[in-house]
């Protein structure tokens, strides 16, 4: 399918590995030029040479922490106005209710709800005024079904997932889509670790742990970042322009609900 992005601009958060960098490939794979971001120079360099010489497109690597407001700068300077962007930050870690203190809140907050909300702050304007733009954030599958360790990032995901709510029905009249993207358990480092902690926990191996969630999936494995990929090019291609402030499952049917 033909995604009729060729030639748009796009910036890609978290972008070197992961998610984001099934992402990125999805897009640069459609054409689309990068403007790639993560806060390690080395592993963002590699990835934007690769991505590069394999998909023909022009890409652009910043290094910096897109969580500060130091970072987010000089990530949208180096950035100017792009017609795509794909927000995404590393999860706060597990833990339990109890222990959780004002600062710990504000650290998940700070990356998982006010750093997309100052970025689509930032790109919005120049979206609207091109009559085109498309906003994809990466959230999690806990938006749909709270996860009890990972409470942090619940209530930061949860707020961010309000503002696209009421954002995106107030943008949409300008060619400007912004949709959420809600990942289950993807093969990642961030689900190795989940993995890992898991083990610790249960004594068990980080195999046995990821043997035993998959039981849960009923695709009967992890999800793919190039699946995932997928799914987010498609909803910044020219025919996605009818799908407004949705929050999109890619749990391999794990979460049992009918809306």
């Amino acid at each position: 399918m033909d995604l009729g992005i060729r030639g748009k601009r796009a910036l890609v958060c978290a972008s070197s590995r992961g998610l984001g960098r099934g992402c990125a490939e999805a897009l640069a794979e459609a054409g689309v030029d990068l403007i790639l971001n993560a806060r390690t120079e080395g592993p963002l360099t590699e990835t934007a040479q690769t991505l590069s010489d394999r998909y023909g497109v022009t890409i652009m690597p910043v290094a910096a922490d897109i969580t500060t407001s130091e970072g987010r700068a000089q990530v949208l300077e180096a950035a100017g106005s792009v017609d795509i962007l794909v927000t995404n930050a590393g999860g706060p870690p597990p833990g339990v209710w109890q222990d959780w203190q004002r600062d710990q809140f504000i650290a998940a907050l700070d990356a998982n709800m006010l750093t997309p909300i100052a970025l689509m702050q930032a790109l919005l304007p120049s979206m609207m005024d091109n009559g085109w733009g498309r906003v994809v954030n990466i959230t999690s599958q806990s938006v749909k079904a709270p996860i009890a360790a990972l409470g942090l990032s619940n209530t930061a995901r949860a707020g961010l997932t309000g503002f696209v709510a009421g954002t995106a029905r107030q943008v949409a009249g300008k060619g400007v889509t912004i949709n959420n993207l809600l990942p289950g358990i993807h093969d990642t480092d961030r689900a190795t670790a989940l993995d890992g902690t898991v083990a610790t926990q249960q004594g068990i191996t980080p195999q046995e742990a990821r043997a035993r969630r998959e039981t849960t999936i009923p695709a009967g494995r992890y999800g793919t970042a190039r699946e995932f990929g997928a799914a987010c090019a498609f909803l910044c291609s020219q025919n996605a322009g009818f799908i407004v402030g949705q929050n999109i499952l890619l749990d391999g049917g794990a979460i049992n609900a009918t809306l």
